[in-house]
């Protein structure tokens, strides 16, 4: 894993995020972004999707906790592979609405995953 665990970037005019090249290794596998818990998105590399998060979202048809996090997460989930000359990904516009991010965003590592939010959000 690399020691990078906060960056700051501008989308570009088509959406695209790139990943810092320290980075790209980690999300070889592909990216998942989500909605976060609060007005924030989540990025797992599909590796830590399918490993970490998969598991925990198939607790007991009848936990409704379980049901509540499984639609947050799933309600506008894409997966995308990042494009291998400069490892950019695009995110979703209702998932940039969702977080209230226009061009400019900042990604903390928090743990596994990332938080992707508005620089403003951070304070």
């Amino acid at each position: 894993m690399s020691n990078v665990d906060y960056f700051e970037r501008k989308l570009d005019d088509k959406r695209r995020l790139t990943i810092p090249s320290e980075l790209r290794e980690e999300f070889a596998s592909g990216v998942v972004l989500t909605r976060g818990f609060g007005n924030y998105l989540h990025m797992y590399s599909q590796d830590v999707w399918n490993e970490q998060v998969e598991p925990e979202l198939k607790g007991s048809i009848l936990d409704e906790r379980i049901a509540d996090v499984n639609v947050r997460f799933r309600l506008g989930k894409t997966s995308v592979s990042l494009d291998d000359k400069q490892g950019r990904v695009t995110i979703e516009q209702h998932l940039l609405e969702y977080a209230g991010v226009d061009r400019e965003l900042v990604a903390v590592r928090a743990g596994a995953y990332w938080r992707v939010m508005r620089p403003d959000t951070t304070q």
